[in-house]
């Protein structure tokens, strides 16, 4: 049932990544326009990626109609396959946000969704079906369901779960998605309808990140005043100065119980990760996407793993930080 009321008021609050969960997502990848050689090679990193989540918590994979037989013959028979439409596979930016109040009751929280900036600068169009995703698991699942105009994804948030929130500048407050808003304007609405108390903004996010910038590739939180930041020493590459601001405003930042923040620096892969021109040429050139060019240096971070009840997990990129991460 779509809710009028805030959840603020109702006293619920978006909880932390690194807290308990009963249940996992995952959206089927496709479009040729987005993922090289028609999505095959991406397909089975999902199908790996997807049997090891299941190990730990039950999955369900979204997926359109004409990849459903597809999906359904590539993946365990123990994750669920769902038909769902959609127009791409980030289901932390095009689910729901999920939000709890004391006694663990769950709502939904949905936002507006524009391919990370709209006509103006997002990845693809058009992002309709995306835009229906928490809608429909809200119906699905039986949950009541929040509802704002505002443009905000998952991967542009993280929060602690006791009030605190980090995000960036360079996301929430561009054009292509919230043209116009002020700072004290936006964190009104994430103090409404994501419950917290205090709003910390970074200037910036990763360097050359498609998405415009999300916090997510920049920084996470173990836990209640402790983070983990990519960090580069290499003063030539542009995220250094991007991780050293983030660091200065961080190490001067109270969280929303006035703790000062412990931070670890986590090393970003020494080698950057860049497309190879087969890479590159694989992804079809359709009009309104964004090309990719051979050489484009992509977003490689250790600090964006996924936090399970039991266990995380890190990327690898096949480089001498991989082991360093882990530790």
């Amino acid at each position: 049932m779509k809710l009028m009321s805030t959840p603020k008021g109702d006293g619920f609050h978006l909880p932390a990544e690194f807290e308990s969960k009963s249940e996992g997502f995952m959206i089927w990848p496709q479009r040729p326009d987005n993922w090289r050689d028609g999505g095959k090679p991406v397909q089975k990193v999902f199908v790996e990626l997807a049997s090891v989540l299941v190990k730990y918590q039950p999955m369900t994979v979204l997926v359109n109609e004409s990849q459903y037989k597809n999906a359904r013959s590539m993946l365990p028979s123990k994750i669920r396959v769902l038909e769902m439409s959609n127009n791409d596979a980030f289901v932390k930016d095009t689910g729901p946000l999920y939000l709890i109040n004391e006694n663990k009751d769950i709502r939904c929280m949905d936002f507006n969704f524009n391919a990370w900036g709209g006509l103006l600068d997002g990845l693809y169009f058009p992002w309709d079906k995306d835009n229906e995703i928490t809608r429909k698991l809200a119906d699905l699942y039986n949950q009541d369901i929040y509802k704002s105009d505002f443009t905000l994804e998952g991967c542009s948030i993280v929060t602690d779960g006791q009030g605190t929130l980090i995000t960036t500048e360079e996301v929430v407050l561009s054009e292509g998605r919230n043209k116009g808003i002020t700072k004290l304007e936006a964190e009104n609405i994430m103090k409404k309808f994501l419950g917290v108390e205090k709003v910390i903004w970074l200037p910036e996010g990763f360097f050359m990140d498609e998405a415009g910038g999300d916090v997510d590739n920049v920084v996470n939180f173990i836990k209640p005043g402790e983070v983990v930041l990519s960090w580069t020493e290499d003063t030539t590459d542009p995220q250094y100065k991007i991780s050293q601001k983030a660091f200065d405003i961080l190490s001067k930042a109270k969280d929303a119980q006035g703790r000062k923040f412990i931070i670890h620096k986590m090393l970003l892969p020494e080698k950057k990760v860049v497309l190879s021109k087969e890479q590159a040429n694989g992804v079809d050139p359709i009009n309104g996407m964004l090309p990719r060019v051979e050489g484009q240096r992509l977003t490689a971070t250790y600090v964006n793993y996924i936090t399970l009840n039991e266990v995380i997990i890190i990327p690898e990129f096949n480089d001498v930080n991989d082991q360093k991460a882990k530790e």
